[in-house]
């Protein structure tokens, strides 16, 4: 096991959930965002986390979700934790920890170290923060695209929360990141694809190697 948690993203298939989990994941994580080309539905979600062993939590992946859509990933009784990559106030973040008991990351999208301090608002409402890649204006997605921002803008950040890394990582640069930022958990997605939506279970064996050799 990594000495750094891994969550592989964006998983839709049973073998690649597989793989996630004996390469040595600490998280899965499903994305429920139609616009998204790893979108899954709850019924799916159910299926897939239905085989992941206790001890990997199964993150739903939400863009500023209703609480009808919520209820919807939340009964499914499959989810260990929502992790919320739209535009999602402090106060929305508190209420849905609140309403439906789960953990509840937020993704903060970053392109300068403004957007950084910035999360220091979600402080106290929260369970974990995730730094990603700020998407340009008008992108169909918020995340998944395989772009990275400056890791260097994290040091000497104190975080108001525990959080991770996420945006343009892959095999050939995560022992960069991690050594950059000390980052105690790693999120990759788009880094372990064949194409936008489609996961290589070689891809996800390889990078969680990397990650344990960093």
């Amino acid at each position: 096991m990594s000495r750094i948690a891994i969550k592989i993203c964006g998983l839709s298939t049973p073998e690649t959930v597989g793989a996630a989990v004996r390469a040595g994941a600490s998280h899965v994580g499903f994305v429920h965002f139609p616009k998204s080309p790893r979108h899954v539905e709850p019924d799916q979600m159910r299926a897939l986390a239905a085989a992941v062993p206790a001890h990997v939590d199964r993150v739903a992946v939400v863009v500023d979700a209703d609480d009808e859509q919520l209820a919807r990933l939340t009964g499914t009784g499959a989810l260990s934790a929502l992790q919320l990559h739209g535009k999602e106030s402090p106060e929305r973040v508190a209420a849905i920890r609140q309403r439906f008991g789960l953990p509840v990351w937020k993704a903060i999208s970053v392109k300068t170290r403004a957007d950084i301090d910035a999360a220091q608002a979600y402080a106290g409402t929260v369970d974990r923060l995730l730094f990603d890649a700020k998407t340009p204006d008008g992108a169909a997605l918020p995340g998944g695209m395989g772009l990275r921002f400056d890791w260097t803008l994290l040091r000497g950040v104190v975080m108001p929360a525990p959080w991770g890394l996420s945006g343009g990582l892959g095999i050939d640069n995560v022992c960069e990141a991690i050594r950059l930022t000390d980052t105690p958990l790693i999120d990759v997605s788009s880094g372990v694809e064949d194409a936008p939506g489609i996961k290589s279970v070689d891809k996800i064996m390889a990078f969680c190697k990397a990650v344990s050799a960093c």
